[in-house]
């Protein structure tokens, strides 16, 4: 699991191996003690960096920038002045976020590398959600994060998605998947955005059914049938 995983939370793993939560964290010390792994707020990280193919924001970010590029500067054209809006952590939203830079808005992000990019900006009102920072895809997640969204409620919510297929949305991490259902239940409007790479992929969690979005931002080269399948559940759908 710590090889492909980059957090495991203590109810997967008491669910997965079939233990008590106290068995689970006697023995995620001794792991500890061991230098395996380190304990964290619900659950454990791996001390090695995780397999390769796991999700890095850096490496990402390099993959289909072009088609993010696009997709970024059609979904910013979405969003109206004075609007608030959450921005999910993921490279494409990043790049939405370099778009949404000009404009005046209230910002509520869990994803440090978009706090970055708008940090400077007096036009944006930025709001950090807080929670576990997850080092190697830069973003807040967790209870207090989610916690926090539910104080809130927003105009548009701006999601990237490890999966789109017939069954859903879908995720591969546990917390991430935690914050993303919690964006979609505050938001008035939800705009998920993602490049063709991700329709069709395999992914563990369940995030949302299809018809929990408003809107998909794609790009051009989106096989036909998922643009088919996304416009019979009422979506809009936008390719880039």
């Amino acid at each position: 699991m710590l090889e492909s995983k980059d957090f495991l939370d203590l109810e997967t793993l008491c669910r997965d191996l079939d233990a008590s939560e106290s068995s689970v964290r006697r023995d995620l010390d001794v792991l500890e003690e061991q230098n395996v792994l380190k304990r964290v707020y619900g659950g454990a990280v791996p001390m090695q960096p995780p397999a390769i193919g796991a999700f890095d924001f850096t490496v990402e970010s390099a993959h289909y920038s072009d088609e993010k590029g696009r997709i970024a500067r059609l979904t910013a054209g979405l969003i109206e002045d004075g609007q608030t809006v959450i921005l999910d952590g993921g490279s494409t939203v990043a790049a939405v976020a370099q778009e949404l830079a000009a404009k005046s808005l209230h910002i509520v992000t869990n994803s440090l590398p978009i706090a970055e990019a708008l940090e400077s900006r007096r036009n944006i009102e930025l709001t950090l959600t807080g929670g576990y920072l997850d080092p190697r895809i830069r973003v807040m997640l967790g209870p207090l994060c989610e916690q926090m969204l539910g104080l809130i409620r927003a105009d548009v919510a701006i999601m990237g998605i490890g999966s789109v297929s017939a069954a859903g949305f879908s995720n591969n991490n546990t917390l991430v998947v935690g914050s993303e259902q919690k964006m979609i239940e505050i938001a008035n409007k939800v705009i998920i955005v993602a490049d063709h790479s991700k329709f069709g992929r395999s992914a563990m969690i369940p995030v949302a059914h299809l018809e929990d979005a408003d809107v998909v931002v794609s790009d051009s080269d989106l096989a036909p049938e998922y643009v088919e399948l996304l416009r019979s559940k009422g979506i809009e759908v936008l390719l880039a």
